[in-house]
């Protein structure tokens, strides 16, 4: 799994001198597919609440994409995983 995050749209706009905190994030998730839905929900509710503690941000501020990458378009020192 890969996991990217990215400063997302802001809460309100950029004042100068402003610190990063109005930042809310935003979660890029790529994974194999195969999960279930209930996985899925499991997962980004955890990453939601694990994101929100960390950082200070409200849950509702915390995007989440997931993306499901085939086994022949992500490959791992030198080999699809289609070929694993």
């Amino acid at each position: 799994m890969f996991i990217k995050v990215q400063a997302g749209r802001t809460m309100a706009p950029p004042r100068s001198g402003a610190s990063s905190e109005n930042t809310m994030p935003t979660l890029h998730l790529e994974m194999l597919p195969g999960r279930t839905v209930e996985q899925k929900r499991a997962f980004v509710r955890e990453v939601t609440r694990a994101t929100a503690e960390t950082l200070a941000c409200p849950p509702e501020s915390v995007d989440i994409l997931i993306s499901e990458v085939p086994r022949d378009g992500w490959a791992k020192a030198g080999k699809l995983m289609a070929d694993a």
